[in-house]
């Protein structure tokens, strides 16, 4: 039981680790000290029902409608591409002379999409919870449940790890240079990650 337990939680932080826009997403809010525990859950939550459905065994319907997938990759394009752009935008205009605490806060519906829109458009996370953990999964029968726990558990250490855990991080972005320079490399990792995420 608990080797499943460990072995779930290994392979889905192993995926989690990966830079991503997600990840981009929640260290900037944390930084910013802005709805940190929403952005935390609503990710962490929206991983766990993904997992729990592989564990179900729903992966099929990703592979046997893969048009299901497709929409999410180009959904996912356009998303990250506006928000890469805006981030350049803001690197490039904004004058970032606040610090993080200080900045206009989101409201809560507009950190709710957001959030929900980084998640749910990466046609990765399909793939990597529907299918790859549902599939290491089955292979842990009877105990899948007990591997889908430990999978979504990794989930919520590591969101709400990144998330709080940028607060250390919040002195020196105190300075508008560090917000500029962070902005850019946030718009360009996401413009990158757009066009990673096209049909080859």
């Amino acid at each position: 039981m608990i080797n499943a337990f460990i072995s779930g939680f290994g392979l889905s932080l192993s995926l989690i680790l990966a830079i991503g826009a997600q990840n981009a997403f929640v260290l900037k809010q944390g930084l910013k000290n802005e709805r940190v525990f929403l952005v935390c859950a609503i990710c962490a939550l929206s991983d766990a029902i993904l997992i729990f459905s592989g564990v179900a065994g729903m992966g099929y319907l990703i592979e046997r409608f893969p048009a299901f997938a497709s929409l999410a990759r180009w959904g996912g394009f356009a998303f990250l591409l506006a928000y890469g752009a805006r981030s350049l935008w803001s690197a490039l205009r904004d004058s970032h002379a606040m610090k993080p605490a200080d900045a206009p806060r989101a409201s809560v519906q507009k950190t709710l999409a957001l959030t929900l829109a980084f998640t749910w458009l990466n046609p990765h996370v399909y793939l990597d919870t529907l299918v790859l953990v549902g599939a290491v999964a089955g292979k842990y029968a009877p105990l899948h449940w007990i591997f889908g726990a430990g999978a979504a558990g990794a989930s919520f250490a590591f969101f709400f790890s990144l998330g709080y855990g940028a607060k250390a991080l919040a002195p020196a972005f105190a300075r508008p240079l560090t917000w500029k320079i962070f902005e850019g490399l946030v718009g360009v990792v996401m413009i990158i990650l757009a066009f990673a995420i096209l049909p080859k």
